[in-house]
């Protein structure tokens, strides 16, 4: 039996996929959104602008933007 695989793929303003930080990998997608939640700042300070949940190496939903700024 193969396990769902859920990670998160990290962009930076432009767009652009970076190669780190990288993600845990996630059995379901709840998972892996508490955990993007608890960080988020924390991958923001490490200049990641967006993050796309993947399952199975596919986009399972919009990409969620990680702003530390108030506007």
């Amino acid at each position: 039996m193969i396990t769902p695989q859920w990670l998160w793929e990290f962009r930076d303003a432009a767009g652009a996929v970076l190669p780190e930080p990288t993600s845990p990998v996630f059995t379901n997608q709840y998972d892996a959104e508490q955990w993007l939640g608890q960080t988020w700042h924390e991958l923001a300070a490490a200049g990641v602008a967006s993050a796309v949940v993947l399952h199975a190496g596919a986009p399972a939903a919009p990409a969620v933007a990680l702003s530390t700024q108030v506007g």
